[in-house]
């Protein structure tokens, strides 16, 4: 399964470095000298050569990029790496988006809420994005208090929501 790690940012001086911005919680490991990605462009294949941070910012080297040109001319590229589907982080309490996306979504009583369509990255927390029947989007905090179970093998999440998460707009602007 072909998961997205990280995209290219703008180069970093001379040599062919670039910023990454990483989409993983597990940057030390994806990211470490010899690592593999897969690219659209010609290329198809970019290796890390060296990697460093640098005042907060992941700095990369690949193979092959070796001027401030060629590292410009990767900008906002994706990078991908194929990952067993049957690959788990090694915290118990962590999950990969592909997981969680397709999770069937219900409250503690069993009732059905949506199903997960997207997991949002947000800087003080992720955020389920839920799909009801009625085809509407609700957003539920991804953290322990709101969701309490999360059985990925059976891909069923159980929330218990605050009240006024779940309502529905019409009925409050009806009011």
């Amino acid at each position: 399964m072909r998961v997205v790690v990280g995209r290219i940012g703008k180069p970093h001086g001379i040599r062919g470095q670039v910023t990454v911005e990483p989409r993983t919680d597990e940057p030390d490991l994806r990211f470490a000298p010899g690592a593999q990605f897969v690219i659209d462009g010609p290329l198809q294949l970019l290796t890390v050569e060296a990697v460093h941070w640098h005042s907060g910012r992941l700095l990369i080297k690949f193979e092959g990029i070796h001027d401030r040109s060629w590292a410009e001319t990767l900008r906002n590229t994706l990078l991908e790496i194929d990952r067993d589907p049957s690959e788990l982080p090694d915290d118990p309490d962590e999950f990969y988006d592909d997981q969680l996306e397709g999770c069937a979504v219900e409250l503690i009583d069993g009732t059905r809420v949506g199903v997960v369509t997207e997991v949002i990255h947000l800087p003080s927390q992720d955020m389920l994005s839920v799909t009801r029947a009625d085809t509407s989007e609700v957003l539920i905090p991804f953290i322990g208090q709101f969701v309490p179970t999360v059985d990925v093998v059976a891909k069923r999440i159980v929330i218990n929501p605050p009240a006024g998460l779940l309502e529905d707009l019409d009925s409050v602007e009806s009011e």
